[in-house]
C-alpha cells in the first residue's frame, strides 16, 4: 500500500468527481500525488487563490491495481510526444464528455513552466518538436495520479 496526497482547502470525506474541474492535464477527475510536499503546495496555492487554509487529504492505495488489469490504466514515464498529445487532448476538450475512458492515469504534471511551453505551442510560436525539445531541459519533474471514474475512486481509502 502506498500513500497518496491531495492538497485542498477542505477535508474531503467523500470524493465527488462532479466537483472536479474540466480541462485539466488528464481530464476532469481527482488528482493526487505521492509527493506530500507537492500536494501541500497545491493546497497552499488553492488557499491563496480561493481563500481558506490548506488541508492535506491522505489516502491509501494498493498500487498493484495499476498492473492487475482490473482497471483501465494509462502510464506516462516522462515528457513524451504521447504525453503531450494527451495533455492537449484533455486541456482542449470543449465538451462535457471525457476525451478518454481511462480509470487511472499516471504521468508528469504540466506545471507552470510546462504551461508556458504549452501556451507557446498552442499560439503557434513553436512547433511540437520544439515543444518536446524544450521539455527536455525541465528540472524537477513531478508526477501525478488521476482518478477519473467511480471504479478508480473506490480503490482509495481515506486515512
Amino acid at each position: 500500500m502506498m500513500q497518496l496526497y491531495h492538497g485542498s482547502t477542505v477535508n474531503i470525506d467523500r470524493i465527488d468527481l462532479l466537483k472536479s474541474r474540466p480541462n485539466k492535464d488528464f481530464g476532469q477527475g481527482f488528482y493526487l500525488s505521492a509527493d506530500r510536499q507537492q500536494a501541500w503546495r497545491m493546497g497552499e496555492f488553492k488557499a491563496l487563490t480561493e481563500g481558506g487554509e490548506p488541508v492535506m487529504n491522505t489516502y491509501l492505495f494498493d498500487e498493484q491495481v495499476l498492473r492487475s488489469g482490473e482497471l483501465k490504466v494509462l502510464t506516462f514515464e516522462g515528457y513524451t510526444r504521447e504525453w503531450a498529445d494527451f495533455i492537449f487532448l484533455n486541456r482542449n476538450n470543449k465538451t462535457t464528455t471525457p476525451a478518454h475512458d481511462y480509470d487511472i492515469v499516471y504521468g508528469p504534471i504540466a506545471n507552470d513552466r510546462v504551461g508556458v511551453q504549452i501556451g507557446k505551442y498552442e499560439a503557434g510560436d513553436i512547433t511540437l518538436d520544439q515543444f518536446m525539445e524544450n521539455l527536455k531541459y525541465m528540472k524537477g519533474i513531478t508526477f501525478q495520479y488521476y482518478f477519473g471514474t467511480e471504479r478508480a475512486i473506490a480503490k482509495l481509502t481515506k486515512i
